[in-house]
């Protein structure tokens, strides 16, 4: 068994399983990827957990290890905001939740933050502004190409871009492990569909509510990665309230393996202090 089978857990969504990584006992930290799946948070969950935290990071429908098929109606950011909301109120979480998102996870967060639902906020290399989506991602807007692509297909056209987001930490193990879930045909068309509803009104429309947003935030930002830059976060940082920016020197876009320290760290002191919804599951 794997280490990232030994800290997973399923509870039921919508009929449908929802699968995450856990560990330790305290105030639940909800921890959204993108493009990826629940892997980029394995190397720092047991920071958290040693800061007395409960991270949590959810594969969503049809990602990962999660059961369930997205389509592009159900893969827009307002609707799998709500879908994290059902999550956690399964989980137990009631009120306020707290929360990192990771590349277009962190629009998500950023829904969640302007509607009142969030009591702490992070990203880590997160979508922002206009940065999003990718040219990679774009494409996949159009449904000739989607109806062309097998899973097969897809890991392959995907190999490239998990080898430039893990950086230095591309690993050929590494690098299979992250493209495993979309050798399932499901998880390929989730995949798909979630990059087909990708569009950045989604946070440009957010930017008068999060300007107003007092709620403490947190930026931790490898400083390398060539899809979601760092000026991005610099900017969110002078713009947005209460916001202070980490940078990860000699990380990408998954910093998280890069230097799972220097993201695990400032993420726990954060959120030691921040978070304080009540665990109940």
């Amino acid at each position: 068994m794997s280490l990232n089978d030994e800290k997973r857990a399923t509870v039921d969504v919508d009929g449908a399983q929802a699968s995450y990584l856990t560990a330790g006992d305290g105030p639940v930290v909800l921890m959204l990827h993108g493009t990826y799946w629940s892997r980029v948070f394995l190397p720092i969950l047991d920071d958290l957990a040693a800061a007395g935290l409960r991270p949590v990071a959810v594969d969503l429908p049809g990602f990962g290890r999660s059961g369930g098929e997205l389509t592009v109606r159900t893969a827009t950011i307002p609707d799998l905001a709500a879908w994290v909301l059902r999550f956690a109120r399964v989980l137990g979480v009631e009120g306020p939740v707290s929360i990192v998102g990771h590349d277009i996870g962190g629009a998500i967060a950023q829904h969640l933050l302007a509607a009142g639902a969030v009591d702490a906020f992070a990203l880590v290399n997160g979508v922002t502004y206009d940065s999003w989506p990718q040219p990679r991602i774009a494409r996949f807007a159009d449904p000739a190409l989607v109806a062309a692509t097998s899973a097969r297909d897809l890991v392959e056209i995907r190999r490239g871009a998990v080898v430039d987001a893990l950086a230095d930490a591309a690993t050929d193990a590494l690098v299979e492990e992250y493209l495993e879930p979309l050798a399932v045909e499901r998880v390929a068309r989730s995949w798909m569909a979630f990059a087909a509803a990708a569009d950045n009104r989604y946070t440009l429309d957010l930017m008068p509510s999060l300007r107003a947003s007092t709620i403490p935030k947190l930026l931790v930002w490898g400083e390398d990665d060539p899809f979601q830059q760092v000026h991005h976060a610099e900017r969110f940082a002078a713009e947005v309230p209460n916001t202070t920016l980490v940078r990860v020197a000699n990380a990408g876009h998954i910093p998280t393996e890069n230097d799972p320290g220097a993201v695990g760290a400032p993420l726990a002191d954060f959120f030691a202090k921040h978070a304080a919804n009540p665990n109940e599951a």
